[in-house]
């Protein structure tokens, strides 16, 4: 069960792969990560994506770990030449890699044929040096997170599978509380400078401003958020109370 820290928890998540910059995949991670790690607590405060380039992994990790308090990566920790995540992470931690015992282990669950287990696939046993498995319930080959740093699959199934597996030996913080209010058919324009003045008024809740194209007209949510539900009713008075007058003044 993961630990609940009365701290904000932060993560970036790096999506690492030039079939995804390409367009040739279509990443399915992303919006499933950012759900996840909002409904436990974990803020999930930027993405970036990277091509199968070493110095681009290596700077992307350590400029992201660095500033979190955890880093999620997708891609890259298959058997072929071009999945080069597990050494770029243990470049850019300064650690050693090689074949893990344990991993090798999981390998010949999959592969009971020792033929079958060619040197191709032996490099998804690679582990950088201190890491801990992530299992794959899936295909066996494991991720692993070093440090503050969690590899898993770029296939959704099992990165699903490894996200689920990770949990428990993270910490969360405590989760969002959110609602929304409807603007009554008012446009963005007629309440942008009333609701940024509501936002200066009430730190500690996040205010944001949603346009939704129905195929005939924009239909306009505003969505607050907040770890304090008490912060968060009184700014969700405000906003309604501001709504409200410009209706009446538009009357």
């Amino acid at each position: 069960m993961a630990s609940t820290s009365p701290d904000r928890v932060t993560a970036a998540l790096l999506v690492i792969g030039d079939e995804i910059l390409s367009g040739r995949t279509k990443d399915k991670n992303i919006g499933y990560i950012a759900e996840y790690l909002t409904a436990v607590g974990i803020d999930l405060r930027e993405v970036r994506v990277v091509s199968d380039d070493e110095s681009a992994i290596i700077e992307a990790v350590n400029a992201l770990r660095h500033r979190n308090t955890y880093l999620f990566t997708t891609g890259g920790i298959g058997p072929t030449h071009d999945d080069i995540t597990a050494d770029c992470v243990a470049k850019a931690l300064g650690v050693d890699i090689s074949h893990d015992p344990r991993a090798v282990a999981m390998l010949k669950e999959r592969y009971a044929n020792p033929d079958d287990l060619n040197e191709a696939r032996l490099r998804m046993a690679r582990i950088p040096h201190g890491a801990e498995l992530i299992e794959n319930p899936i295909s066996k080959a494991p991720g692993f997170m070093a440090g503050n740093v969690i590899v898993m699959a770029g296939v959704p199934a099992i990165m699903q599978a490894m996200l689920e597996g990770v949990m428990p030996k993270l910490k969360v913080g405590k989760t969002m509380v959110s609602v929304s209010i409807d603007s009554g058919g008012l446009p963005e324009g007629a309440y942008a400078t009333g609701l940024g003045e509501v936002q200066k008024a009430h730190a500690g809740v996040i205010i944001g401003s949603y346009p939704h194209f129905d195929g005939q007209r924009f239909i306009n949510q505003i969505v607050l958020r907040s770890r304090d539900e008490t912060l968060l009713e009184n700014a969700k008075k405000a906003v309604s109370d501001l709504i409200s007058q410009l209706k009446s003044n538009a009357m």
